[in-house]
C-alpha cells in the first residue's frame, strides 16, 4: 500500500513539473564578434535591429530588438543612467503629438504600459531608454519613436548584467 502511495505521488510531482508555468527564457545568443569594445559595453546595430552586450574580447550576447521607425532612428554614445523595475511611464511630447489621448503617467505594471517589466534610461536627456514591451510581435521591426525595445525576458537578463553608467554604442 505504501508504494503505490509513494508511486501516485511521485507521479503527481513528475506531472505537475511537466504542466507548470515555466519562467520565460532569453532569447540571447552567445556570437563572436569581430569588433573591438570593450567587455560590458553595449551596442545596438540598429540595421540588424540586434544589441549585442560584450562578455569578452571578440565575445558577445546578441539579442533582437524592436528599434525607431524611420525618422525616429538616432546614433551615437549614451550611458545607462537608471534602472527601472515595472516603472511607470510618462510619455514624452513627441508621443502625446501622435496619440493624444494617453494619460501624462501610464503606472508600471499596467497593460498599456509599453515598458515592459523593466527600464533602462539612456543619458542625453531622458527621452530614450533600452525597455521591455507589452507588444512581443514588435521585437524585430522599426517601430518605436526612438527607444529600444526587448523581449521581457531579455531585459530582464541583460538588466541583471550591467549597472549605471554602462556604455552604450547605437549604430545604423
Amino acid at each position: 500500500m505504501r508504494g503505490k502511495i509513494l508511486a501516485v505521488v511521485a507521479l503527481a510531482a513528475v506531472v505537475a513539473c511537466a504542466v507548470a508555468p515555466r519562467a520565460a527564457e532569453a532569447r540571447g545568443d552567445l556570437v563572436s564578434v569581430r569588433d573591438g569594445y570593450l567587455p560590458g559595453t553595449i551596442v545596438i546595430r540598429t540595421n540588424e535591429r540586434a544589441l549585442y552586450y560584450f562578455v569578452g574580447f571578440g565575445e558577445a550576447i546578441r539579442y533582437p530588438v524592436g528599434v525607431g521607425r524611420a525618422g525616429m532612428q538616432w546614433e551615437g554614445t549614451a550611458f545607462i543612467d537608471g534602472k527601472y523595475i515595472q516603472p511607470a511611464w510618462s510619455p514624452p511630447d513627441s508621443i502625446r503629438k501622435d496619440y493624444r489621448s494617453l494619460p501624462p503617467v501610464v503606472p508600471g505594471g499596467a497593460p498599456q504600459n509599453p515598458m515592459g517589466v523593466a527600464a533602462m534610461t539612456l543619458s542625453g536627456g531622458g527621452q530614450y531608454a533600452i525597455h521591455g514591451t507589452n507588444n512581443e510581435a514588435s521585437i524585430g521591426h522599426f517601430v518605436s519613436h526612438g527607444c529600444i525595445r526587448m523581449h521581457n525576458a531579455d531585459i530582464q537578463d541583460l538588466y541583471s548584467r550591467v549597472s549605471i553608467g554602462t556604455r552604450v554604442v547605437v549604430t545604423r
